[in-house]
């Protein structure tokens, strides 16, 4: 299962009610963060989670509402007696950006490893789950993500007894490892079932719709966007500074066929976001105006 915590909701600028955009996904142990804006660690110390954990931060792009909470969380980390690696993925220049940010933070108890994003897509594992990085369209390089965790189908212990598998290489099998004893190979596919439905979480903010949303995003669990304006006379402002209306969010996860779809990154002009929600709600039906600290729990279906 994942568990994930939209900390903070707003755009630009923070807001007494309304942090700037960060998510935290935590599994088996781990934690992912991305984007770090100000008043993360606050939001992660509400929602009662450790900061030790955090193994990896992407950022999304290099806007100051998007990183600038990073320094003084490297420091918490550091306080949290962390001496693992903690490794940062984010566009071009991340190390550079990464390492002018220390200036503040420079003296850390673990080393910081980076990945650099420069293609159009590209992917990379934290754990069991794959992490599929790709472009958006803001008015600087953007990256979204979308975290899949597969699920291998169901151990069939008729196939196993029926094929004379010794039952001590059962659970090898079933975790997916293939096996060779006694001059016999036995594979997963021999006695597993037909994959099953995994987990996909899908995250995307600052910038305009592209179909590259809609092909990531497609049969994600949850699918967290911008909406960055809901007045309907806002349209020509969100083309101009390559953001996304509520309206184009709805239309984006409509199309992807996503389970549910979370609104974040707010304007600060923008008082009550649920206002815009009965207009929303007729594209797409299973949208949520966010809040900072909306969590759920993705758990695999039976």
């Amino acid at each position: 299962m994942l568990d994930v915590c939209l900390l903070g909701t707003g755009g630009m600028m923070p807001l007494p009610h309304r942090a700037l955009t960060s998510l935290m996904v935590r599994y088996n142990g781990s934690s992912m963060l991305i984007d770090c804006g100000e008043g993360t660690q606050v939001a992660i110390k509400k929602q009662g989670w450790s900061f030790k954990p955090i193994d990896v931060i992407c950022f999304t792009h290099f806007h100051a509402d998007h990183i600038s909470g990073l320094p003084g969380l490297l420091l918490t980390i550091g306080n949290a007696e962390r001496t693992e690696p903690v490794w940062m993925v984010g566009p071009k220049r991340l190390e550079k950006v990464v390492n002018s940010l220390r200036v503040i933070a420079p003296e850390l108890p673990f080393e910081i490893k980076f990945k650099e994003l420069s293609e159009e897509e590209e992917s990379f594992s934290w754990g069991d789950v794959r992490v599929d990085a790709f472009k958006l369209n803001h008015n600087v390089t953007c990256y979204g993500y979308s975290l899949s965790l597969d699920r291998a189908g169901k151990f069939e212990i008729e196939k196993a007894k029926s094929l004379d598998i010794p039952m001590q290489y059962w659970n090898p099998l079933q975790k997916g490892k293939t096996v060779e004893a006694d001059g016999e190979i036995y594979t997963p596919d021999m006695v597993l079932g037909p994959a099953r439905k995994g987990l996909k979480l899908t995250y995307c903010t600052d910038t305009r719709p592209v179909s590259r949303i809609e092909k990531h995003a497609a049969g994600s669990d949850l699918f967290i966007c911008e909406g960055m304006y809901g007045e309907q006379d806002k349209l020509q402002k969100a083309v101009e500074h390559r953001h996304m209306t509520m309206y184009e969010a709805a239309e984006i996860a409509a199309k992807a066929d996503v389970g549910e779809m979370w609104l974040t990154h707010y304007s600060p002009s923008m008082v009550r976001p649920t206002q815009y929600m009965d207009a929303v709600r007729k594209i797409f039906p299973r949208t949520i105006a966010a809040k900072d600290q909306t969590d759920t729990v993705l758990k695999f279906q039976d």
